[in-house]
């Protein structure tokens, strides 16, 4: 009788045993790289040829920016905080009196600003016009260069970029979004890329060099970058793989990404700007 419970006890912790050993992540490189296998390359988040190509729809800045937020467009699916939703993207209008120029942002956290791309548009004739499409080398690495050559007719917005007017800046920030806009879960890579395909299948943006116009331009967020980044970097700052590196440990800790943070929405008390307060 003895002898068949110390068996017994045997086996249940030589199962529990394996069950830890079998549990645990797997750590390469001296960090866990949890978040690596469940947070999708930020750089997967948002298509810039399919950005390009949302551009010829907006007649202004600001729908740009309404159309880039929009879900029904498919063009957003970017999620630098790692929460489960798709961040703002934020519009910021630039230029000179040759070259007109977008940057888009967006804030991971409250009180960080991360550029993502910007986009610059030179009018080169009667008819025609440059575009170009940067995208911000920690999330997109060295080679997120596109360019076209684009008939006045295809972009609804060339008449509005360059007759006088104020260049527009967007008002939002995290946590303060307009009030058409509700924030939405992210879509898997898959998903997202078949969509991409299928809705802006344009072969006008191509791959391009750094080489810039005529006449340089410099994006009002130039060098402006977040910390609060868990979704993987292409060339993180140092201080963007530090905090990497502290999240990976942290969801180790805690199971793991993936889980939505807890919050609801709720509207805002501002009615003039017609905005709203997100948990996000």
């Amino acid at each position: 009788m003895n002898e068949n419970v110390f068996k017994y006890l045997a086996i249940f912790f030589l199962v529990i045993a394996l069950w830890s050993f079998c549990s645990e992540p797997d750590y390469e490189g001296g960090s866990y790289n949890v978040e690596v296998q469940t947070l999708v390359p930020a750089k997967d988040g948002l298509d810039l040829k399919a950005v390009g190509s949302l551009l010829k729809k907006a007649k202004n800045a600001q729908e740009f920016e309404k159309l880039l937020n929009d879900p029904a467009q498919g063009v957003n699916n970017m999620d630098l905080n790692g929460d489960g939703k798709v961040d703002y993207i934020n519009v910021t209008e630039y230029g000179n009196d040759k070259v007109k120029g977008f940057s888009l942002t967006t804030q991971p956290d409250a009180g960080e600003t991360q550029e993502i791309a910007t986009i610059e548009i030179e009018k080169t004739s009667d008819n025609q016009a440059d575009v170009r499409i940067n995208g911000n080398e920690q999330i997109y690495g060295s080679n997120g260069y596109y360019r076209s050559h684009i008939g006045i007719g295809e972009i609804l917005l060339m008449g509005y970029l360059f007759r006088p007017h104020s260049y527009y800046m967007s008002p939002w920030h995290y946590g303060y979004y307009p009030g058409y806009y509700h924030p939405y879960r992210s879509m898997p890579y898959s998903s997202y890329s078949r969509r991409t395909r299928s809705m802006y299948n344009n072969g006008s943006f191509s791959r391009a060099s750094r080489s810039g116009f005529s006449s340089a331009v410099k994006s009002p967020n130039a060098g402006k970058t977040a910390t609060k980044i868990r979704a993987p970097l292409a060339r993180p700052t140092q201080t963007q793989r530090s905090f990497q590196k502290r999240s990976a440990t942290a969801s180790r800790r805690s199971g793991g990404f993936g889980r939505s943070r807890s919050g609801s929405t709720r509207r805002g008390s501002s009615s003039r700007s017609g905005g709203f307060r997100s948990g996000k």
